[in-house]
């Protein structure tokens, strides 16, 4: 049986990023990451927008709050470093009526009390200056908010740590953890021991730690993201990213407008429970993820709650026109005719407790040796190298 300092399970950008940590830490350790897929970056990293988030949205004093400003600065160094393409083109967060201005004034608190570096409020006629396709009453700006794409700074990280001698597993599932003088990874393919075990997996991270004799809350409920393409233009509709002002009991930011790296401007995403974990094809059905899905008492509490919102949701899963006119409403130059007929999804691992409630920020556990980060959405790509310091200061020794 192999036998490790420590063992990190998923090869995301988190649990890449907490591999490196640990090396830093302890340059010469024998670090193990554990992966069921074949690659880097499969699953969330590498199907989310590809942007740097600023750290307007979340509560200050929150896991994100602390983590996302700082993780952004350490992104874009990293990039700099390694030479991946990446922007700061900036995000303006537009209100287009009188009923979203308390709301716009509260993220402008947050982001003012989370230090995101230059945000600033404009009015009507300076939101054309910045963004000459957007209209609306009144906005934020954030220059400070950038692209780039994630599955390519992972790539990075995984050679950066092959050289320096780490063990990837690929094609290797984790059934479980036991912990007695050391810990034991259980394996399809047999046991993996290690003096510490750190779970990033995403969305299979409930069911590890379940297994794991860990809590059953909260239950990972798979919420499917679409974004429609436009064509590409010699000028894109937009020079960063236009977003509306979005529903404060809601961890979703609503359809928004976005350049991605490649040069396409992408509107979206949409937000539905999906029947799979993987469910990049809404077709694609899995029957235990179903069952975990519907036996969970928070996700008829949720269905409860925002049945409403479910149905502007398919509203707009159905409709292209429907889709582009949500966006349209501060980029008024957007046209169905626009799309040039392709699709890119993700699925947002969102984190359920038993009462129904949508948790927003990062969840940690520990467990003796074994921490599992229980919830990591967005903006957890943007956080990933001081998420994963957070989580060695809280299972590794310095």
């Amino acid at each position: 049986m192999a036998k490790f300092d420590v063992v990190v399970v998923g090869a995301g950008i988190v649990g890449l990023a907490v591999a490196r940590e640990v090396l830093i830490r302890r340059p010469g350790a024998a670090v193990a990451v554990i992966e069921k897929e074949t690659d880097v970056a499969a699953h969330q990293t590498g199907h989310n927008s590809g942007v740097i988030h600023g750290g307007i949205y979340y509560e200050p004093g929150s896991l994100k709050a602390r983590l996302c400003v700082e993780g952004a600065a350490r992104m874009y160094e990293y990039a700099q470093e390694h030479g991946i393409p990446h922007e700061r083109c900036g995000k303006l967060i537009v209100a287009i009526d009188g009923s979203e201005i308390p709301r716009l004034d509260a993220l402008e608190e947050r982001g003012i009390a989370n230090g995101v570096p230059g945000l600033r409020r404009v009015g009507a006629n300076e939101i054309g200056d910045i963004e000459p396709n957007a209209t609306g009453l009144s906005a934020l700006h954030a220059p400070n908010t950038g692209i780039i794409d994630y599955a390519e700074v992972s790539r990075a990280i995984h050679r950066e740590l092959v050289e320096q001698g780490v063990s990837f597993n690929f094609g290797t599932t984790v059934l479980g953890i036991t912990e007695g003088t050391s810990c034991r990874v259980n394996t399809a393919k047999g046991p993996v021991e290690a003096n510490e075990v750190i779970v990033c997996a995403g969305l299979w991270s409930d069911r590890i730690a379940r297994t794991s004799g860990d809590d059953v809350s909260p239950r990972i409920v798979p919420f499917r993201g679409v974004y429609l393409r436009l064509e590409q233009q010699a000028e894109p509709v937009v020079r960063g990213m236009v977003y509306p002002v979005p529903d404060p009991t809601l961890p979703f930011l609503g359809v928004h407008v976005t350049k991605h790296m490649s040069g396409h401007v992408m509107l979206g995403p949409t937000a539905m429970v999906v029947p799979s974990r993987d469910g990049y094809l809404f077709r694609t059905m899995r029957g235990r993820d179903v069952w975990e899905t519907l036996s969970w008492p928070g996700t008829w509490q949720v269905a409860r709650k925002y049945w409403r919102t479910g149905i502007d949701e398919i509203r707009l899963a159905v409709s292209k026109r429907a889709y582009v006119r949500a966006a349209a409403q501060y980029v008024p130059s957007l046209d169905v005719n626009q799309l040039d007929g392709t699709f890119h999804s993700g699925v947002r691992a969102q984190a359920l407790d038993r009462a129904g409630n949508l948790v927003d920020d990062f969840v940690i556990s520990r467990s003796g040796s074994v921490a599992h980060v229980r919830n990591a959405p967005s903006p957890a790509a943007t956080s990933a190298f001081s998420l994963a310091r957070e989580l060695v200061d809280r299972i590794v020794a310095a």
